[in-house]
């Protein structure tokens, strides 16, 4: 018998397991694909795998960028649309106005032939991107609560604001268990490190999202086979997960598992080289033996396989777009997701089939089933939103006290010498907030609540942008205190490459700790920033630098809150999971409304 090298033998066995397991066709197509389907060319099938970006406002009619996109549906047919709103490469969000949004969907639905799928990435509900929906927290805020219900909750309530404005394809959950502290991208995008917690949190959220039938919405889970072990951003270059096989299978396709039992609708794949399973410069994405060997052939999944965003380094810098279309289909990709040239990939593809290295079987397959989830969300017999009800869908007060109420579940204790918090005179502390951008909002709820409870509150704001000696000046300004309380944000950014403080904010944070007054760290974002500081005298992490946040992490700072929440995340040397201080509320609790 004949002995392969260890990482050859999983490879051929793998593969060959993948060349076995065929590509699992959609059930038999029903009246309403196979209508949609009558008469498409080979090149309208491949166009339907595709799906582009669109902006959340309405371009000018005769403007450049809505004749390109007019063209994309109209004359390409693309299958779908995904709502980024973002500019400057991704680098800034711009939030979508609902009604806008709703009224661009319904005006684009009317000029396709074939209704488009269309999709997001709602990781905190629609408020990611969309303004005036339910805000809520990042994942780990959820794993540091520590109860799936809430979970649960906000897939329901993603589900039918996704739906009033027009969205059918939920790009959530995050699947991925964050076991690297230096990982740029994850961090609290994951709900936490422990597998099982979760899978847990990932089969709530698939189950709230399906809950309701007349708001039914595509779930996807993402990004497998798990990016959690990385400390790369496959936004700008291709990131390797270091795993045994074994690794792999107690780790991170123990949520992917839990979101394939619990009914995901799609699955995500990862910009990931995972060698232990395919070639080391070879992304997951376009890896056979990843998408059909493992995902369709050992898990067993026969949903939709949908690449994450083609446009991203970890594809661009090693694969050009029609190469980067073709090999993902060839590994079992249902659905190309933002190709950096979506006619470049649309012509390899079709090319492919002609030339017989892909079978129109193949395209076939895909096709179907793509047509048949539109169907399952009800593209069939409507394809326009109320624009003029969706004010009493969205942004529910219940909801948003739900949300609160997980922000504030979250709100994690890790260290409290000397009984800093609760703060016992808050009028003697001055509140500083270190925020990621010079134009950022962040801070300004902290501010307002600090100063709602504290009308004379010395309430600083520092950024990246300022110079030394104005970082200085500002805190020179603040020796009267007796305590200091510093609000720092440090969220997850794609193409950031880092999750830390910018500019000379690491200064100012090294001199407020030099000082022997005590030093309030209060971590709204990158729960690992103790590591940076770990002198501090106290430290308190919310997991999410959303507004809800701010507003719970000030509330526990006055004791008017239960401080109850645990580490959903190691910090090591410093913190266990699972770590977390258990404080009773001191105070009447207060808001900004009050």
């Amino acid at each position: 018998m004949r002995h392969f090298p260890r990482p050859l033998a999983a490879l051929l066995l793998v593969a060959a397991l993948a060349a076995a397991v065929r590509h699992p066709a959609a059930v038999k197509p029903s009246a309403a694909v196979r209508r949609w389907m009558k008469g498409m060319t080979l090149r309208d099938e491949v166009a339907q795998l595709v799906f582009v970006a669109f902006p959340g406002a309405a371009p000018h009619t005769r403007s450049r960028e809505y004749l390109r996109f007019l063209r994309l549906i109209r004359d390409v047919k693309v299958g779908g649309l995904i709502l980024t709103n973002t500019a400057n490469g991704g680098r800034t969000i711009q939030h979508a106005e609902p009604y806008a949004l709703a009224a661009f969907l319904n005006r684009v639905q009317r000029i396709a032939k074939v209704p488009l799928l269309v999709g997001g990435d709602f990781e905190r509900g629609a408020s990611m991107r969309v303004a005036g929906t339910t805000v809520f927290p990042h994942a780990m805020a959820f794993g540091a609560a520590g109860d799936p219900e809430f979970s649960r909750f906000e897939g329901q309530v993603t589900a039918r604001e996704a739906r009033a404005l027009g969205v059918h394809w939920v790009y959530y959950p995050v699947a991925d268990v964050n076991i690297n502290p230096d990982n740029p991208v994850l961090n609290i995008r994951s709900f936490g490190e422990d597998p099982q917690a979760v899978a847990a949190q990932v089969a709530a959220f698939i189950e709230g999202a399906h809950s309701d039938p007349h708001n039914y919405v595509l779930t996807t889970a993402k990004h497998f086979p798990g990016h959690g072990d990385t400390s790369v951003d496959s936004h700008l270059n291709l990131a390797t997960v270091p795993a045994s096989r074994e690794r792999l299978e107690s780790v991170e396709l123990v949520p992917f598992r839990a979101a394939i039992a619990a009914g995901t609708d799609a699955v995500m794949t990862a910009h990931v080289a995972v060698p232990v399973l395919a070639p080391p410069d070879l992304p997951a994405t376009l890896s056979p033996a990843i998408l059909t060997g493992l995902l369709r052939g050992e898990l067993r999944f026969k949903g939709l396989i949908i690449t994450d965003a083609l446009d991203m380094g970890g594809i661009v810098k090693g694969f050009p777009a029609g190469d980067a279309a073709v090999r993902a289909i060839e590994a079992g990709a249902d659905t190309l997701l933002m190709p950096a040239d979506a006619e470049a990939a649309i012509r390899a593809v079709v090319a492919a089939v002609e030339n017989g290295r892909i079978k129109r079987r193949r395209i076939e397959e895909s096709v179907v089933k793509i047509l048949a989830a539109k169907e399952k969300v009800g593209l069939d017999r409507k394809r326009f939103v109320n624009v003029e009800g969706l004010g009493d869908v969205i942004n529910s007060p219940e909801a948003n006290e739900e949300a609160q109420q997980v922000a504030e579940r979250a709100v994690t204790l890790v260290r409290n010498e000397g009984g800093v918090l609760p703060l016992a005179a808050p009028e003697r502390a001055c509140f500083l907030t270190l925020a990621e951008s010079r134009d950022s909002n962040e801070g300004q709820t902290f501010s307002q609540e600090v100063r709602a409870r504290l009308a004379h509150a010395t309430v600083t704001t520092l950024d990246p942008s300022l110079s030394r000696a104005d970082v200085d000046a500002a805190l020179a300004r603040l020796t009267p205190c007796e305590t200091y309380v510093v609000a720092a944000f440090a969220s997850v950014t794609a193409y950031q490459g880092s999750l830390g403080l910018g500019g000379d904010l690491p200064h100012a944070m090294e001199t407020l700790t030099a000082s022997a007054k005590p030093l309030v760290l209060v971590a709204l974002g990158n729960p690992y920033l103790l590591r940076s500081f770990p002198s501090v005298a106290a430290y308190l992490a919310t997991f999410s630098s959303v507004a809800p946040s701010e507003a719970a992490a000030v509330k526990a700072l006055w004791g008017e809150i239960d401080i109850r929440g645990h580490l959903p995340v190691s910090i090591p040397g410093l913190a266990a999971r699972g770590d977390g201080m258990q404080v009773k509320a001191s105070r009447p609790a207060r808001s900004v409304a009050q």
